[in-house]
């Protein structure tokens, strides 16, 4: 039988599940450099292991307003287009193996996110798992974006 394995998170009260071979990695909040004239939900951008990555806020993206970050608080560390970008999540909560016959087409919309970005839902047990498309999260003019990013702030690297 046909399954996908997802690294699932939490954003607000809400599951989401991403395809684990999509995920490059996932790190604790680290410092990130703020960017002037950026869209709001560019953090900005850290410095992984010397590459300059940018970080989402994935809650402002998705119109949920903020929140301080917590003990949960994570980055995952995303591979879009040849590009590294991280999204801040509220918490990553486990991977798992979901059978292909548990995930449904998208709906139009779901938890007021647009469907454009969504894979599917899939369903587990009692829980409902938003599955996304990593790739779609950002339109193609927020990917030129990102990859016109300062890759150093007033001349200097940006810091670890």
């Amino acid at each position: 039988m046909k399954e996908r394995q997802l690294v699932v998170f939490r954003l607000n009260e809400e599951e989401f599940g991403v395809e684990i071979t999509d995920v490059r990695e996932i790190v604790k909040p680290r410092h990130i450099t703020r960017l002037p004239h950026v869209e709001d939900y560019i953090e900005g951008v850290t410095n992984l292991r010397g590459e300059v990555i940018p970080v989402i806020c994935l809650r402002k993206r998705f119109g949920i307003p903020k929140q301080e970050d917590t003990q949960d608080t994570r980055i995952i560390i995303f591979e879009v287009d040849g590009n590294q970008v991280g999204f801040i999540v509220d918490a990553v909560t486990e991977t798992l193996r979901l059978p292909e016959d548990a995930v449904e087409p998208p709906p139009s919309s779901i938890a007021g996110l647009r469907a454009d970005y969504l894979a599917g839902v899939g369903k587990l047990d009692d829980r409902l798992l938003i599955l996304l498309e990593v790739d779609k999260i950002l339109s193609s003019e927020e990917q030129i974006q990102l990859q016109t990013l300062p890759r150093e702030v007033d001349g200097l690297p940006v810091a670890e």
